[in-house]
């Protein structure tokens, strides 16, 4: 009987070690994610001169997912996955901003209308560089124009580690950090999030 009494006990404790570890994980899951929420991202330049932003990665269930980000859920499924196939969704937005004197040419246009030539004159205007294609024409009524921007934006997820001391263990935090190789744009928001089962 004693012997049948302590491996109840046994069993109930290393239940309920289980049961608390997995309470403690998903309570730092949870706290994590109120501070990835809380905190907006970190606009910055890094190194190499470049708009970054950096943000916390926000860590959700499949059901939080489909629940807290139901446009993302159904675009998801619009391109035939799985939301419980996916690992992680990432959101960046950025903006360019291109404030530059543009010089202007006059340039004759013949144009037939009614079988009568007609000859008017518009204003063109060109600028280029690596990035970015403006160019466009100013008639007498209106204004075309053609803006091209080329982008690249490089992400990097990087894991915090937790400290005690001088050691280090674990995962604190997960971060998310883009930088954009355009020195015209400036990234103006950023998201991460990361799918667990």
């Amino acid at each position: 009987m004693k012997n049948f009494l302590l491996l109840v006990a046994l069993t109930a404790t290393a239940w309920a070690v289980v049961v608390t570890r997995h309470y403690r994980a998903e309570n730092r899951r949870l706290i994590q994610n109120q501070h990835a929420l809380a905190t907006h991202s970190d606009t910055l330049r890094n190194r190499l001169d470049e708009s970054a932003a950096e943000v916390q990665v926000l860590r959700l269930r499949v059901a939080e997912f489909e629940r807290l980000r139901a446009e993302d859920a159904a675009r998801i499924r619009a391109l035939g996955l799985r939301l419980r196939h996916v690992e992680s969704t990432a959101k960046a937005v950025a903006a360019t901003d291109i404030d530059k004197p543009i010089p202007l040419r006059d340039t004759l246009i013949v144009r037939l209308r009614d079988t009568l030539v007609r000859h008017d004159t518009v204003r063109v205007f060109r600028w280029q560089d690596t990035w970015v294609t403006l160019e466009g024409e100013i008639g007498p009524d209106s204004v075309h124009c053609r803006v091209e921007s080329i982008d690249t934006l490089h992400q990097v997820v990087y894991r915090i580690p937790r400290r005690f001391l001088f050691i280090r263990w674990g995962t604190k935090a997960l971060r998310q950090q883009i930088a954009s190789t355009n020195p015209h744009t400036r990234i103006v928001a950023s998201e991460y999030v990361r799918i667990e089962r």
